[in-house]
């Protein structure tokens, strides 16, 4: 299975590094133990995370954000610099500068560190930005603010079971993806439905080849969350991995029938090409 076949849907959502990238961890067995295996990873030159916010907007967008930037570092109140770090890092999501737009809301949150609702948004956009890093250094260094903020909020609410499978997934392409493992069954264990860890496991189950557990997951996920699009995805291509190709090819129809992006049914249909 090539790997550009599974991140066309999955963009933003387990591209932490690519699919294949992730270390190969058998997520998914009944025994105590856990097997690792060598991970395939590998870093490439890094960049200071200072020089995120300098990613380059549209010209429409570029002359108000030059502003506000400059608004920004002469703001003479802590509010007055929150709130332009805020409408600086809307500019960049908008646009799809998320290290940008993590780099605002980290300062927003730094200013006000006892606000919650700015940890919680420092933490996901941190995590967004993690999921589309390439540069190991970046991902570490993304990885480890998600934790940091997203951490703060579950210490105030243990019940963010949303913010624990974020945190869990950052420690997945660590070297230590156990922690996270453990983690996602934890949700589990509390929320056996909960959409995120059932996807999560899915997909882990997948990339270490555990095909039959990945089916587990996603007919759970699927029949608790029909609206799913990358687990109904997922599952046609367990199926197809699984070499149960009636049932494959009966998912990838379905598939079909849920979108229209072309993307996704050229991938499909490539699939069904192979059935």
């Amino acid at each position: 299975m090539k790997k550009s076949q599974l991140i066309l849907i999955a963009v933003g959502i387990l591209a932490v590094v690519g699919l294949y990238a992730l270390p190969k961890v058998v997520v998914d067995n009944d025994s105590t133990g856990a097997k690792m295996e060598e991970s395939e990873s590998s870093a490439n030159p890094s960049s200071s995370l200072t020089e995120m916010h300098g990613n380059e907007l549209s010209s429409e967008n570029r002359t108000q954000a030059d502003q506000l930037k400059n608004n920004f570092l002469n703001a003479p109140t802590v509010e007055e610099k929150v709130g332009l770090a805020q409408v600086l890092a809307g500019i960049y999501q908008e646009e799809g500068l998320f290290d940008s737009a993590a780099y605002y809301w980290s300062a927003a949150a730094e200013f006000m560190p006892n606000n919650m609702f700015l940890a919680e948004e420092a933490g996901k956009s941190s995590y967004e930005a993690f999921t589309f890093a390439l540069d190991k250094t970046k991902v570490e260094s993304l990885a480890e603010k998600t934790r940091f903020y997203l951490t703060k909020v579950l210490e105030k609410d243990p019940k963010r079971l949303d913010l624990k499978t974020k945190i869990a997934m950052t420690y997945v392409s660590s070297s230590n993806p156990m922690q996270g493992i453990t983690m996602l069954r934890e949700v589990l264990e509390q929320d056996p439905q909960n959409e995120d860890g059932l996807f999560n496991m899915g997909v882990l189950s997948m990339q270490s080849g555990q095909y039959k557990r990945a089916i587990e997951r996603f007919e759970e996920l699927v029949k608790y969350h029909p609206g799913n699009l990358q687990g109904q995805f997922y599952l046609a291509v367990s199926y197809f991995e699984a070499k149960e190709k009636n049932k494959a090819k009966a998912q990838f129809e379905a598939v079909k029938s849920m979108t229209q992006d072309p993307m996704i049914l050229g991938s499909v249909q490539g699939y069904l090409d192979q059935l």
